[in-house]
């Protein structure tokens, strides 16, 4: 097992473009760290300078305390994943995940030992004669992770390993990711576009943009107290709905003005901006879907609007509203908490009144979109 260590990483390609920027991370022994971001935020290309597939520009990256920047991928003791399997498409599943071993000149009944294990623990056994054109698309990702576990690698690294499976496989294969973590306890850097699998898998998340950090935290951190508008609106589905308002403080209490309603900031979030000595001010108001609820004409917090789009998702639905401006928000309203006849008269063009509490919001900077509390 190994820590990783990357200390003012860069990437510059043809002394031109900079896709990564003085990247600092330090990831613990037997953590689960998980790079996330858009297409093109250099994401993959640090998991690639971890793994020694791609040159560093400047900086070190240390694994187990050693600085393996000069050293070949085969002796980084790392086991890589990819988003394409890479499977020897001539050989059988046992031969595929027994290549690396039987180049290391390891006697055959260890190798035999090995492979068994492992394709006990993917669920695999009954495919090791198969060849990967006769699996399905899980199945051969399920290989190429048991090929990386019988190195007993220090580090795990895994590039995007379920972009190419279907939704119902990529919730499955994200279960078994996460109980394979647990069998295995070794240290795990995973990238991913997909927040989802970010949330649900990682101990850290690195957010990514452009080759910069914009945020580390816990799924918790990240998703509760984001830094700024770019990660307040990349970890959340739907993404968080922004509105220009006016932040306003009497009497020792903080309240905002979105489209005429008037809410006071509670709980928590009233005592921070408090504690921070935030001045009234124009903000962008942050509230996610899931904490916005239909309200009547009468509340003085109720923001008037009319229902653009209805979307049923099942268990919820997911009302597209705009506001007298313009302004478009989403809400989203579990469908237990409507009457079919209520569901019913959900469609377009109706009227509709949204309010939030004043315990869910998040407070922006208009300017720099910093968050004014965590930021």
């Amino acid at each position: 097992m190994a820590s990783v260590k990357l200390t003012d990483v860069k990437k510059i390609y043809d002394n031109k473009v900079t896709a990564v920027h003085d990247f600092n991370l330090e990831i613990a022994d037997k953590e689960f760290v998980v790079f996330v971001g858009p297409s093109g935020c250099g994401k993959s290309t640090t998991l690639r300078m971890i793994a020694g597939l791609e040159d560093i520009s400047d900086g070190t990256v240390e694994i187990d305390g050693v600085v393996v920047n000069d050293l070949q991928p085969k002796d980084r003791d790392i086991a890589m994943v990819f988003q394409n399997y890479a499977l020897y498409p001539h050989m059988t599943v046992y031969d595929n995940i027994a290549f690396s071993l039987r180049l290391k000149k390891m006697p055959e009944d260890q190798v035999y030992e090995k492979v068994t294990n492992a394709a006990e623990i993917l669920g695999i056994t009954e495919y090791l004669t198969r060849k990967p054109r006769a699996l399905s698309g899980g199945q051969r990702q399920r290989v190429a992770i048991g090929r990386a576990m019988v190195r007993n690698a220090k580090v795990f690294l895994m590039d995007e390993p379920l972009s190419n499976l279907d939704a119902k496989l990529r919730n499955q294969m994200r279960a078994e990711i996460i109980l394979l973590r647990q069998k295995l306890d070794t240290t795990f850097v995973y990238v991913t576009h997909d927040q989802t699998e970010a949330m649900t898998l990682g101990d850290r998340i690195v957010i990514m943009r452009d080759g910069i950090i914009e945020q580390v935290g816990t799924p918790t951190e990240v998703f509760e107290m984001p830094r700024n508008i770019f990660v307040a609106e990349f970890i959340g589905a739907p993404k968080m709905n922004l509105i220009n308002t006016k932040l306003e403080a009497s009497g020792g209490k903080y309240y905002v003005r979105p489209f005429g309603a008037k809410i006071e900031v509670t709980g928590e979030k009233g005592e921070e901006l408090l504690n921070a000595g935030i001045a009234p001010q124009e903000i962008t108001l942050g509230v996610r879907p899931e904490h916005m609820v239909l309200s009547d004409a009468n509340d003085e917090s109720a923001i008037p609007c009319t229902l653009e789009v209805n979307e049923m998702m099942g268990s919820e639905l997911h009302l597209h509203v705009y506001t007298e401006d313009g302004t478009r928000l989403i809400v989203r309203i579990p469908t237990i908490n409507l009457t079919l006849e209520q569901r019913k008269e959900l469609v377009y063009g109706k009227k509709l009144y949204i309010t939030f509490e004043g315990k869910v919001m998040h407070f922006f900077d208009q300017e720099k979109g910093l968050n004014l509390i965590y930021g």
